[in-house]
């Protein structure tokens, strides 16, 4: 029954809010996100080359996931783990709805490219051809293109009784090739790797650029595999080639890393990307359709592959190839080009001081600036180069900075930030710099630079045992007059100035002595032996972070419970963790109007009766990256916001080391608000999601523009 309020009002039923019913399955929910990135590529609205390019992070974003969420489960039924996920499934029920969900989307994939993308391509002058289609004087040309720059570079090998099967290398693409002696009539089987070296689409020279009623040809071109396939023979002289098939397989990529206090950490990483190099066991294998039953069951034999480990697809294999054509030179089949732009402050700055010379970049004394006022930069709309980049380089060149101390993550190649970095130290300041030598698949680029900064005479940290270095922080210490100043930086991305430009992604700039007394505290933590139990104004996982959020969960819940407003909005990748998620269906069930803005992955069903029915979830899939974490609670109208690293993640919660700030500049938090405004008022880019786990994609006609900014923040708020 229930029970009543004092004023009379019925409050909820209660429920067991952590019952499986309540939750979305983490891999599926994924599965639902990477559709979207495919919707992209499917919608007419999105310029051609662009639609390419959402078809090929599709299929590249499926590599990973096979590499490691894949191959995570097939390792968890291998080791009998029945442990089961918060929504109740088992890994083999996962393992099998995965299978259940992808065949069609790999379908639809592939089937749209070939019947509506490939027209549309042709139609727009890019012809990407069959070899059978080719014409006498093309086939001359790759004939000889073969004997000269691809035949040199194959390596056929045999297979039978005295030739083992071949190791197949992780996301290799093979030929099968079966072959007949005619001397014995002999059936034989060879592999054949199409080298990763070589362009995938082969451009035809412009004279022989020709097609039958083409008006326009802005590229001609065909696969590599193709161009292989059709001259075997030189590869196999005296046997009688019957037949030959394309397939692609991919393997366990993830780092087994297994830490221990009196480790070399470097060492360990090193170890295990020698080993992933040489791959773990296959987890996936794609073939065409006219691979045969015999040679396929050979094949599966010998990967120790299961009928459902195999996807068959009609076409192309390896679509993300298809992102090169976004080089061509056609900007009309493109987004049009956006320049970054200097924050206003910045710029009325810049023009006020144009003569300056204390920012070889841009004339800006990014420490004056600071210090008059907190500065919020948000990219790729304000440029990485000139804000972020600029504000480490004056650093590392300023004569009165003393030190510099920061977080790598992921960088870029040839990184301005190392250079300046590595200039600072060879300038006599002290450096230190945790380089996170575990960020998945940039493992090995980050031992080049954390080597390269040791050499250099930079302090350089490898991380913490057990805990991976998420964080975005800057600090640097400055000798001023009398005092010592510490100035941050607090970022939502990475220290990346090629992510910079299709990552969205927030950081604040600050000298407030608290911000800097934290991250004081934190550097200390994880280059030394301190352990920090609680700071000022920082939360700090595995600190604080976790609790920090739900006791501000909670007290809108309680707010609410003594009839004021409740409100929260939330922005970020991923919503996984159960202990969050709960705490927000009390919130919802207390009245609190909930908006979520998470792009990825999403466990938190919206929409519930007595559950859930105050959240809303959006999920916002574009042009850029939704990447930035931003979290706004009304607090009974002294509002507080939040930026940093973490989403609300069992892994960012418990495992990694993450930062987040407040933002207590009222101009930056009106300036949060209308971003956030901005996003949930979407309706171009926006998709809601459903209480059964389905995305409903938005259209104009469903938000009105001048919703814009003012639906949001303040819904159900009385000002």
């Amino acid at each position: 029954m229930s029970k009543k309020k004092k004023n009379g009002s019925e409050t909820p039923v209660e429920k067991n809010l952590r019952d499986s019913q309540y939750y979305f399955n983490r891999e599926f929910s994924w599965l639902e996100f990477n559709r979207r990135v495919l919707s992209e590529g499917l919608d007419s609205r999105t310029p051609l080359l662009e639609r390419l390019k959402f078809l090929g992070i599709f299929s590249s974003n499926l590599d990973e996931y096979f590499m490691v969420r894949v191959a995570v489960l097939k390792r968890q039924i291998e080791t009998q783990v029945n442990k089961l996920t918060p929504d109740g499934q088992t890994p083999q029920k996962q393992l099998d709805g995965i299978n259940q969900r992808l065949l069609p989307m790999v379908s639809l994939q592939h089937q749209f490219f070939e019947e509506n993308l490939r027209p549309e391509l042709e139609k727009n002058g890019i012809f990407i051809l069959n070899y059978i289609d080719l014409n006498k004087e093309q086939k001359i040309y790759l004939k000889n293109y073969f004997a000269e720059h691809i035949f040199p570079v194959l390596t056929p090998l045999a297979i039978d009784a005295s030739h083992p099967f071949p190791y197949l290398s992780n996301l290799s693409f093979n030929l099968a090739v079966i072959l007949k002696n005619p001397d014995t009539q002999e059936d034989l089987l060879a592999r054949i790797k199409v080298p990763k070296i070589l362009p995938r689409f082969l451009l035809l020279p412009e004279k022989l650029q020709v097609k039958e009623n083409a008006q326009t040809i802005n590229w001609m071109g065909v696969p590599l595999e193709q161009v292989i396939a059709h001259n075997l023979g030189s590869l196999f002289l005296g046997m009688d080639i019957q037949e030959y098939h394309l397939f692609r397989i991919t393997r366990d990529g993830d780092l087994a890393v297994q830490e221990d206090e009196g480790d070399d950490l470097l060492l360990v990483i090193e170890k295990e990307l020698r080993k992933r190099r040489i791959g773990g066991n296959v987890v996936r294998m794609e073939i065409n359709p006219t691979m045969p039953p015999k040679l396929k069951k050979i094949l599966m034999e010998k990967l120790e592959l299961s009928e459902k480990d195999v996807y068959t697809v009609d076409g192309l294999l390896d679509l993300k190839d298809l992102m090169s054509f976004l080089g061509l030179p056609l900007p009309h089949l493109k987004d049009p080009i956006c320049t970054s732009a200097m924050p206003p402050r910045l710029r009325n700055y810049s023009n006020e001081i144009a003569n300056d010379d204390l920012n070889e970049k841009n004339g800006i004394d990014f420490f004056e600036v600071i210090r008059h006022k907190d500065l919020l930069v948000h990219h790729p709309y304000h440029s990485f180069v000139n804000t972020v980049e600029g504000f480490i380089t004056q650093a590392a060149y300023d004569p009165d900075v003393l030190a510099i101390k920061m977080t790598l993550y992921r960088t870029s190649g040839d990184s301005p930030i190392i250079n300046a970095l590595i200039a600072s130290a060879e300038n006599g300041k002290q450096v230190a710099v945790l380089v996170e030598l575990k960020a998945r698949f940039d493992e090995e680029n980050n031992i080049q630079w954390a080597r390269k900064l040791e050499q250099s005479g930079v302090h350089v940290v490898y991380g913490l045992v057990g805990l991976k270095t998420h964080t975005k922080i800057v600090m640097v210490v400055r000798q001023e007059e009398d005092k010592i100043r510490r100035y941050v930086h607090i970022g939502t991305g990475n220290y990346n100035s090629k992510t910079a430009k299709f990552y969205t992604d927030l950081g604040l700039l600050s000298c407030r002595s608290e911000l800097g007394a934290d991250l004081a505290d934190l550097f200390n933590f994880l280059t030394g032996y301190s352990r920090q139990k609680s700071y000022r104004k920082l939360l700090i996982a595995p600190v604080n972070m976790r609790d920090r959020f739900i006791q501000v969960i909670r007290r809108e819940i309680e707010n609410c419970k003594n009839g004021n407003t409740g409100r929260i909005v939330a922005k970020m990748n991923s919503l996984v963790d159960q202990e969050i998620i709960a705490n927000l269906y009390a919130a919802s069930q207390a009245g609190v109007k909930i908006d979520l803005i998470i792009r990825g992955i999403c466990c938190l069903r919206p929409g519930l009766k007595d559950i859930s029915e105050n959240i809303k979830v959006i999920s916002i899939i574009g042009r850029y990256l939704e990447h930035s974490r931003i979290f706004y609670f009304y607090n009974n109208g002294k509002e507080e916001v939040y930026i940093g690293s973490a989403d609300w993640m069992p892994r960012n919660l418990n495992r990694r080391v993450e930062a987040i700030t407040p933002v207590e500049d009222p101009d930056i938090v009106k300036e949060l608000q209308e971003i956030m405004g901005i996003l949930l008022s979407d309706n171009r880019q926006a998709w809601d999601l459903q209480a059964d786990g389905q995305y409903i994609q938005r259209r104009p006609s469903d938000h009105s523009p001048e919703l814009a900014c003012h639906r949001i923040l303040m819904e159900s708020v009385n000002h």
